[in-house]
């Protein structure tokens, strides 16, 4: 069931949990995470980033493909299509292609950019009933070319994104996109603290979820995260999958070599992480 995220994320908000945006990279990450949200009774977010979009032919064909893939399964959690990290001409094209919720990722603008740019894109998401999140302080690691070194939001800056009516935003608290370093100093918990108390019942969101230990996933949704995001993980899960795979012959056995069989092992293994993932952010139950 397509719906925007703002409702869920209230929901989760106050339910003391958080929802998981699993990014899809095709139709099997797709179908993977569709089907555990629908076997958990999980509210889901799939989220696309602009290069995965432009992987997939195009905001319109992703868009597509999720509403006859949900009307096929026979999905009905709650399942919102999502921008992330959108630039601001990439939130107009997911708009245009029929995506349920937008990011925009102004962080890299001076302050006052930012401001009217999400000023003006809340107003066009909200008249289409679409939900929207913005960013304030950018996320460590490299997002489509885009390269942060994962410094903290200002609190006082969050307040006044917060202000401009976005649904959910998502502070920088010390998170990385991709693997974390062995060196990494953790999550902030100060800043998100502080972020808290300024943006009040705002439900906020954690970039960068692959590899954060699962403590500090809990105290997060503790201080108001209620948005996890997952890309890199599933990634991984399904690469070892399909190695295995590879490296035990059993693409040279029968047809294992039809993608079908090829694929499968890399499908199950997502389905996997997924559910992980779900029942760590406490979303199991919760559509």
């Amino acid at each position: 069931m397509l719906v925007n995220a703002k409702e869920m994320l209230d929901k989760a908000r106050d339910g003391k949990y958080a929802v998981g945006q699993f990014n899809i990279n095709n139709l099997e990450w797709t179908k993977a995470i569709l089907l555990t949200a629908q076997k958990l009774n999980s509210p889901v977010i799939l989220g696309v980033s602009e290069g995965a979009g432009k992987y997939m032919c195009g905001f319109k064909t992703v868009a597509a493909m999720v509403k006859a893939m949900d009307e096929s399964l026979g999905i009905t959690v709650p399942v919102a299509l999502h921008l992330d990290h959108g630039s601001y001409d990439g939130c107009y094209k997911c708009i245009k292609a029929g995506f349920t919720s937008i990011m925009f990722d102004g962080s890299h603008f001076p302050i006052d950019e930012n401001v009217a740019k999400t000023t003006e894109l809340v107003n066009v998401a909200h008249g289409l009933g679409l939900s929207i999140e913005a960013e304030v302080g950018s996320i460590g690691g490299e997002e489509d070319g885009v390269v942060g070194a994962g410094e903290c939001a200002d609190p006082n800056e969050c307040k006044m994104i917060a202000d401009l009516g976005v649904d959910f935003l998502a502070a920088g608290i010390g998170n990385i996109h991709g693997k974390y370093p062995e060196n990494w100093a953790g999550l902030s918990f100060e800043t998100l603290a502080a972020v808290n108390e300024k943006v009040g019942d705002m439900p906020l969101v954690l970039h960068g979820g692959t590899g954060i230990p699962d403590d500090m996933i809990t105290k997060a949704i503790s201080l108001g995260v209620a948005k996890i995001n997952v890309n890199t993980e599933c990634q991984l899960s399904f690469q070892e999958a399909t190695r295995a795979y590879i490296e035990a012959g059993k693409d040279l056995q029968g047809k294992g070599f039809d993608p079908r069989k090829l694929l499968a092992p890399g499908f199950d293994a997502i389905c996997a992480k997924v559910e992980e993932k779900m029942r760590l952010f406490g979303s199991v139950d919760k559509a």
